[in-house]
C-alpha cells in the first residue's frame, strides 16, 4: 500500500476524524492531511467544499469550486436551516471547534463559509 492509499488514521490522523472524512472526495481528504501536518488554514478550502458538496440541497450545474465566491448559500444552492446545521454539526466534529448559531447567522456565500471556518479552526489551534 503506498503513502497515497493508506488510510487516513494511518496517517495520524485520529480515528474520529478518519471516520468522518471517509467518504469524502479523494483531494478533500488529501487537502486535510495537507491542513493537519502544515496547519495552514488555506488549505481547508477543497474540505469546506467537501462539506458543502454532501449537504448541498440543489445539485450546481457545476463543482462548487468553480462557482464564484458570492454563491449565496440559501438563495444559490438551496441551503435552509436544517442543512445548514448539519454542516455546523459536521464541522464542528471534524475540526472540534463551537459554532454558536450567532457565530454562523451571519454567514450568507461560499466566501463567508470559507473564511468563517478557517478563523474558527485558526482560533481553536491557537488557544
Amino acid at each position: 500500500m503506498t503513502t497515497s492509499t493508506l488510510p487516513a488514521a494511518a496517517k495520524g490522523v485520529p480515528a474520529s476524524e478518519a471516520e468522518c472524512i471517509r467518504h469524502l472526495s479523494v483531494e478533500a481528504r488529501a487537502a486535510f492531511d495537507h491542513f493537519r501536518s502544515s496547519g495552514d488554514p488555506a488549505n481547508l478550502d477543497p474540505v469546506v467544499l467537501a462539506i458543502l458538496q454532501d449537504y448541498t440541497p440543489r445539485t450546481s450545474a457545476r463543482p462548487l469550486a468553480e462557482l464564484p465566491g458570492e454563491t449565496q448559500l440559501m438563495r444559490d444552492l438551496g441551503f435552509d436551516s436544517l442543512a445548514i446545521a448539519e454542516v455546523v454539526f459536521f464541522t464542528e466534529d471534524l475540526f472540534g471547534v463551537t459554532i454558536s448559531n450567532e457565530e454562523i447567522v451571519p454567514v450568507r456565500t461560499l466566501d463567508d463559509l470559507r473564511q468563517f471556518i478557517r478563523g474558527k479552526v485558526t482560533a481553536h489551534a491557537t488557544t
